[in-house]
């Protein structure tokens, strides 16, 4: 009997543990929720794209040095990277924040397709915006809790560019900066809730450039050599290859600069690839024979190529023990209501999906625990392939929206997004503080990343030597 009474109070006693554990990071979540949500909104108006994102990346670096963190600048080369630190001794949990906009996307917040002048052309059709806000939110709440415990570790918040195509986070993982972190945690907007365990597809991608002759295109035809029958035989030639690569693979082209005039035979003109497969080692074999189509075309018509690697990100590499703990806290949280007005909006909004495969209302839940993959890539796959690395996604747009399109961008800055944006905030400081609690389960998700990536791995970005491509734009 008195076994089972000690029992009972141990039971008791972890349950009101774990009750004022919630209540702290909740009432911390709660005391910054004007903070941050101001953040994300700010960012949405500002939309930079990648490299170019000075005032977003500012402004979250001025929030988080006034919340008590320590900041450095311009790491990695790159003037918008900077790392937020607090805690000088201890386990490390970083938490992933990005920042970029996408172009051609500027687009009020209104339910209907209203392109506006914001002074960049761009959009957060990505959803990036609430991505660094609910990082920063998090990274803020979980030094509240470690200041509030006396609880020896750092929480390390990482400012990352240039997600869009521009692959900020290698160069971070190149340059060693995550080699003493114990654990990575990020989120992703979207329009379900979820915390799978997740791959996606590695990825490389070049600009192919052709240089040729310009003449008369009618007067002196024999006299000019088109640098765009070059892009375009390349085209040709990658089109046929299709049928000979694996089905898994994706390989997706934009001609970037074409000519001006038809009756000038063009002397410059380029095209933009990319190429992805789950595999790195597939990834780069393909990317070989993409290649010599372009040598083939020049040599085809008469031309010059060079080409220059853009980015290359490895391939998303799940850590179960995290995700899990993830996933766990995640669904304690449970989905996003929309009130009637959202209600209202959603509904206007919804119409204008084409073929949308989720209904409103599904956001109001968090999907089971999953193994699945997505075709696209991230740079938070060379992250996850040198420290253990876990992710949710939460419903900031709604259900049926595609990302990168003008409806991601208009909800992205309402109180869906911003709902969305909370709910990621507080899975991801819940999550880091149990395994600070834990110190356990940063050797478990240790073990499974040596599992997952076999004895004999050593890193090597996909990108080789470049240097970050401060003048970069995404196409």
């Amino acid at each position: 009997m008195f076994k089972k009474f000690n029992y009972l109070i141990l039971v008791l006693a972890f349950g009101l543990a774990e009750d004022m554990f919630a209540l702290s990071i909740n009432q911390s979540i709660v005391n910054h929720k004007k903070q941050f949500s101001d953040v994300a909104l700010k960012i949405w108006g500002y939309a930079e794209m990648g490299y170019q994102e000075t005032k977003s990346s500012n402004l979250i670096a001025f929030e988080l040095e006034k919340e008590g963190f320590k900041i450095t600048k311009s790491v990695a080369g790159i003037p918008t990277a900077f790392i937020a630190e607090y805690g000088s001794s201890g386990p490390v949990i970083a938490i992933l924040g990005e920042f970029d906009a996408l172009p051609g996307l500027a687009q009020s917040n209104s339910p209907f397709k209203d392109v506006i002048d914001n002074g960049t052309g761009a959009g957060h059709a990505c959803g990036h915006h609430l991505f660094g806000a609910a990082s920063a939110w998090a990274a803020v709440a979980v030094k509240e809790w470690l200041e509030s415990k006396n609880v020896k570790g750092r929480i390390r918040f990482y400012g990352t560019p240039a997600e869009e195509g521009g692959s900020g986070k290698v160069y971070m993982v190149r340059e060693g900066l995550f080699n003493d972190v114990d654990i990575v945690l990020h989120w992703h907007p979207d329009d379900v809730n979820s915390a799978n365990s997740r791959t996606s597809n590695s990825n490389k991608s070049a600009k192919f450039t052709f240089s040729g002759i310009s003449s008369h295109a009618a007067g002196a035809p024999e006299q000019g050599r088109s640098a765009l029958d070059g892009v375009e035989s390349m085209n040709m030639m990658v089109n046929m290859l299709r049928e000979h690569i694996p089905q898994e693979s994706r390989i997706h082209y934009v001609i970037t600069k074409g000519g001006l005039a038809p009756n000038v035979v063009p002397d410059l003109a380029e095209v933009y690839y990319y190429v992805r497969h789950p595999e790195m080692h597939m990834v780069e074999e393909l990317f070989t024979r993409v290649v010599k189509t372009a040598e083939g075309a020049a040599i085809g018509t008469d031309t010059k190529m060079t080409f220059e690697v853009m980015h290359g990100n490895y391939s998303l590499l799940p850590n179960d023990v995290i995700q899990k703990i993830m996933h766990k806290n995640l669904a304690s949280f449970g989905g996003i209501k929309y009130s009637d007005e959202e209600n209202d909006y959603a509904k206007t909004l919804y119409k204008t999906f084409l073929e949308p495969t989720t209904e409103i209302g599904s956001q109001e839940f968090v999907s089971e625990y999953t193994t699945s993959h997505s075709y696209g890539s991230t740079d938070v796959g060379d992250v996850s392939w040198v420290v253990p690395t876990a992710g949710i996604r939460t419903a900031t747009w709604v259900p049926g929206t595609a990302a990168h399109s003008w409806q991601a961008v208009a909800a992205g800055g309402t109180s869906i997004g911003l709902k969305g944006t909370e709910l990621a905030a507080k899975t991801i400081s819940a999550t880091a503080v149990e395994i600070f609690s834990n110190p356990e389960v940063i050797q478990q998700a240790k073990k499974e990343l040596e599992t997952r990536v076999g004895e004999n791995f050593e890193y090597k970005a996909l990108l080789g030597n470049r240097k970050p491509p401060l003048n970069y734009r995404v196409n």
